[in-house]
């Protein structure tokens, strides 16, 4: 399967997805290749980026393979502690009072109840609500 960049007439860009260059010509040809925006059939490949990576330009300092979900998880968790004040069961009060201005914008994170989140929605106050779970270690 080979992704091809393509782009219309009117500067549409998309991808096209193929069995092989062959493919791509043909159905070009017969203008079976259109644009998803506008519907023109004047299609052309684009110009696009390629990167190959071999081990002459891999980063030493980066490891070979993902952390393991659980890894992740912890490095999550330790990113929310070092850069969100935890307000706790105030989340509701404090995120209101920087919503109007009262308190100084920052990242905040604690717990609200569906009765807040309610609140906050109708105030136009946008939350995520991300469940974090506590590690003994």
């Amino acid at each position: 399967m080979i992704i091809y960049d393509l782009r219309c007439e009117n500067s549409h860009r998309f991808e096209g997805w193929f069995h092989d260059r062959q493919a791509f010509t043909d159905q070009l040809s017969r203008q079976l290749i259109t644009c998803p925006v506008c519907g023109s059939l004047r299609v052309e490949m684009a110009p696009s980026t390629v990167s190959i990576k071999g081990k002459s330009t891999r980063d030493a300092s980066r490891p070979n393979s993902a952390p393991s979900p659980l890894e992740a998880m912890r490095m999550f968790h330790r990113y929310l502690d070092k850069n969100f004040d935890d307000v706790g069961a105030r989340f509701a009060e404090v995120a209101l009072s920087i919503h109007h201005g009262d308190e100084e914008p920052r990242n905040i994170k604690g717990t609200t109840t569906s009765s807040d989140e309610e609140t906050l929605r109708q105030e136009g106050v946008h939350f995520l609500k991300i469940p974090v779970p506590k590690f003994d270690s």
